[in-house]
């Protein structure tokens, strides 16, 4: 777990509504896409915090989902593209954990990266790998 502070944030994602899915830079997809995640997390995160309004933040993870939690989709669902769910489960199946990003308020568990990775995890019966960020304070 790492605290850390967004200052200088565009404020693209509100956490007080159920945010759209954020553009991310291919260095950061890839890293999720692969599990491979460098700490600290908020550095390896920072394109995505500076997308945040300004305060102070919580990132867990990775982490396997509770069993009981529900996600709330900040895209279509389930996703379109059942190729590139897929190719998750292709990964998946050969050990590969990719992540997905969730942002956690009081009110929801948002997705707002990994939706086909989510989609070929419940396939494959296995829960997914999260990273989850939640605001403080």
């Amino acid at each position: 777990m790492e605290q850390v502070k967004v200052d200088g944030g565009t404020g693209v994602i509100d956490t007080n509504s159920v945010p759209t899915q954020p553009v991310l830079p291919q260095s950061l997809r890839i890293a999720l896409a692969t599990g491979q995640m460098r700490r600290p997390l908020g550095d390896t995160l920072r394109p995505l915090l500076d997308l945040f309004a300004d305060g102070e933040y919580q990132v867990t993870g990775p982490e396997r989902l509770a069993e009981d939690r529900y996600l709330t989709p900040s895209a279509d669902w389930p996703p379109a593209d059942v190729s590139r769910v897929g190719y998750y489960r292709t990964a998946i199946k050969s050990g590969h954990r990719p992540v997905a990003v969730v942002l956690e308020t009081a009110d929801a568990a948002v997705i707002l990266d990994g939706h086909h990775k989510i989609a070929a995890y419940r396939e494959e019966a296995i829960l997914p790998h999260l990273l989850i960020i939640s605001p403080l304070g």
